[in-house]
């Protein structure tokens, strides 16, 4: 396996962080290993013939490649439920009886392979039932990987994938394609929309009730979280919510969302 040398690690960090916000400088082993097929395909000798090409492009395109491979996308539908359970029993029956306007717009901020947005999506039909045709509900979700992306707007996924949805749902919401694996059902698949989108660009032209940015913010360094987390709190409205993922730490000394629980902040 071709190695990087200190200088190219180096080059190569700075600029995934400079670029996109994460934060890689513990990860050399993780680079190596995520490039190695690029670089045996382009028969490349050395990282900086690599570097080379990526900062030469204009197009964008090897950059999008690299973030396609370097991007960890582990999820699954239901991940860390409390947040689920949190909106169901708590949330929606604050906005069913505060939100006058029933507009509610929602936000997967790094939304990998689409599991978090249709686990929203589901937990609000279930909710409202019948009365949600009386709403207006916008899901967008986003993610920097085109390769996720996809994936999400295919919406096949694994039985593994869907372990954690409650059966009741899974036969609602799912189709069994009888292969192992499940596809998400027309009405919950055309309730989301699907974008790339780099967190490090400016997002300040909408707002939102609610945004899930879950185990995205433990790749950048305290810096650029907290840069993150003001500017969503920016995009928040009032008695809006920020749900984080439960091993990701906010400090509330920096932030002016209000503390409700672990990983769950208000406006």
């Amino acid at each position: 396996m071709i190695k990087l040398t200190d200088e190219e690690f180096k080059i190569l960090v700075n600029y995934i962080k400079k670029e996109y916000g994460i934060d890689l400088s513990k990860k050399r082993v993780l680079i190596e290993g995520r490039l190695y097929n690029t670089m045996r395909e382009r028969k490349f000798s050395s990282f900086s013939q690599y570097m080379n090409l990526l900062f030469r492009d204009k197009t964008g395109n090897e950059a999008i490649n690299l973030i396609n491979r370097l991007s960890t996308n582990h999820t699954f539908f239901m991940r860390e439920h409390q947040h689920f359970e949190y909106m169901y029993n708590n949330i929606l029956p604050f906005w069913e009886e505060n939100n006058k306007l029933r507009n509610l717009n929602i936000w997967s901020a790094g939304c990998s392979s689409g599991e978090e947005a249709y686990s929203i999506a589901m937990t609000l039909d279930d909710y409202f039932g019948s009365r949600k045709d009386l709403w207006n509900i916008k899901i967008i979700a986003t993610d920097i990987s085109m390769n996720s992306l996809e994936k999400a707007k295919r919406a096949v996924y694994t039985e593994a994938n869907v372990d954690n949805v409650p059966k009741s749902w899974k036969k609602k919401y799912f189709i069994d394609n009888k292969d192992g694996t499940f596809k998400v059902c027309d009405k919950i698949r055309k309730s989301v929309f699907f974008k790339p989108f780099n967190l490090i660009e400016d997002f300040s032209h909408q707002l939102f009730d609610l945004i899930f940015c879950r185990n995205v913010m433990i790749y950048f360094d305290l810096k650029t979280k907290e840069e993150l987390i003001n500017k969503f709190y920016d995009v928040t409205k009032k008695d809006g919510f920020l749900f984080v993922g439960h091993a990701e730490i906010v400090n509330r000394r920096n932030t002016e969302y209000d503390y409700v629980k672990p990983a769950v902040y208000k406006k």
